[in-house]
């Protein structure tokens, strides 16, 4: 395939290089004179393990040179990968004035060619970035229809700099996010050979997927460092401490409670973050991370409450009372504090939860419901269907499985309120709320 990487940079200069050593043939555009003479002259304008042997070796046998002028490498591509910075504005947000300026030199060239190649964009956006400016100033600027008359693509890159080769070979996984499947077709086709889950979604999940990546990359680090600190205030050795943390794969290192939903609760969660916090406190040890974490769960069931509040029903059926399925535990369940927040605002309730009422009779839960939320208990009923007769508004609070099938059982004036996602539905207007889907 011919291909046209704009931006040789670390991203760019790597998935050139690599690119040519594939068998492809590429040409590397960027503005600095300096930095195409450089990879003409077989060099490697970045420090990075391996890459400069790479250029050498495929700017020798002629699958790889570099040139300032757009215009002359465009109309020879099947691809075009725009790898140009995004640098961060004063305010934190992006500078996407280098995409844009990018886009409108190859939309300046497809105006006037027969036969366009797909663009992919490889640099890092935020969601709507390729929506709000790539997609309509390539449209602009070409006269053309994106995905009807060209291609596009995103295809973010999960390359570190000091092994940004061995990650470009060794991907954990290689997102595609597609406007049309015959571009993204040809995309996955690079990298048929890589290791790794080839994942194909939509442009805003493409987009997104990067900053959740580094987001939890940063937070690990500031986790480690954290738990880190308080070891080294009461004499434990925080490697060892965290070398055996990451040997549960089970729950620690894992998909578990990496899916969006309600606030958590229970017996452990918030009262073993309380002890830490308050024995960082006699030790003057500061745990900001660690410290964010309660009143982000609060923020939670503020954001449930407002959910419920904002349908504008008054009658409301809550489904699952405990802080997950298959329990009967209603200690610090987020779900008994926003009953109690919707009880105070006068809301008629009505509370389904088969575990709950088992053990309001004869269950270990017994005095807790009884001597601590007796007015809650009083609005507990004994079967769904008396949950459906009385609401407008539906809470799925918990993911028990006799609660899947609740939407194909709603009148046309109920709608749902969904905290854990009981099916794949996302949020619809006045009908469905999922609470941050």
């Amino acid at each position: 395939m011919k291909i046209c990487v704009l931006g040789l940079g670390y991203v760019g200069a790597v998935s050139a290089a690599c690119l040519a050593q594939e068998g492809h043939e590429v040409i590397g555009i960027d503005p600095e004179q300096t930095k195409v003479d450089i990879i003409n002259a077989g060099r490697s304008p970045i420090i990075e393990q391996g890459i400069g042997e790479i250029i050498e070796e495929q700017v020798a046998n002629g699958r790889l040179c570099a040139t300032v002028n757009v215009a002359a490498a465009i109309p020879y591509s099947d691809m075009l990968i725009l790898c140009v910075g995004t640098p961060s504005l004063p305010n934190g947000g992006l500078d996407t004035r280098y995409v844009q300026r990018a886009c409108e030199q190859i939309g300046e060239v497809l105006r006037n060619q027969e036969n366009a190649p797909i663009v992919v964009v490889r640099s890092t956006m935020l969601p709507g970035t390729m929506r709000e400016v790539v997609i309509p100033t390539l449209e602009a600027t070409s006269g053309r229809h994106a995905g009807a008359d060209f291609g596009v693509c995103i295809n973010p890159e999960f390359m570190r700099e000091g092994t940004a080769v061995y990650d470009y070979y060794h991907p954990p996984k290689t997102v595609i996010g597609e406007l049309g499947k015959s571009s993204g077709d040809i995309l996955a086709s690079l990298y048929a050979d890589m290791p790794g889950p080839v994942i194909r979604t939509d442009i805003e999940t493409a987009e997104m997927v990067k900053y959740a990546d580094n987001a939890w990359h940063a937070l690990k680090i500031g986790f480690a460092n954290e738990i880190g600190n308080l070891c080294k205030g009461v004499d434990i050795d925080a490697h060892r401490l965290m070398d055996i943390f990451c040997q549960d794969t089970k729950l620690n290192i894992s998909p578990n409670y990496l899916k969006p939903g309600f606030a958590f609760g229970g017996s452990c969660l918030p009262k073993d973050l309380r002890a830490m916090l308050h024995k960082a406190q006699t030790l003057d040890i500061a745990l900001p991370i660690l410290a964010a974490i309660l009143p982000s769960n609060q923020a939670q069931i503020e954001r449930g409450v407002r959910a419920v509040m904002d349908k504008g029903r008054r009658k409301v059926g809550i489904l699952g009372f405990s802080f997950k399925p298959g329990t009967d535990d209603l200690r610090e369940s987020p779900v008994v504090e926003l009953t109690e927040r919707l009880i105070g605002k006068g809301y008629d309730l009505r509370i389904y939860d088969r575990n709950v009422r088992l053990a309001s009779v004869h269950g270990a839960n017994r005095d807790y419901i009884l001597n601590h939320i007796p007015h809650i208990s009083r609005l507990m009923v004994s079967d769904i269907d008396e949950i459906l007769a009385h609401a407008e508004t539906i809470v799925i609070g918990n993911a028990e499985a006799e609660f899947r099938d609740i939407a194909s059982r709603l009148d046309a004036h109920q709608n749902i309120v969904d905290l854990v996602r009981i099916s794949d539905s996302r949020s619809v207007a006045g009908v469905y709320e999922g609470i941050c889907w």
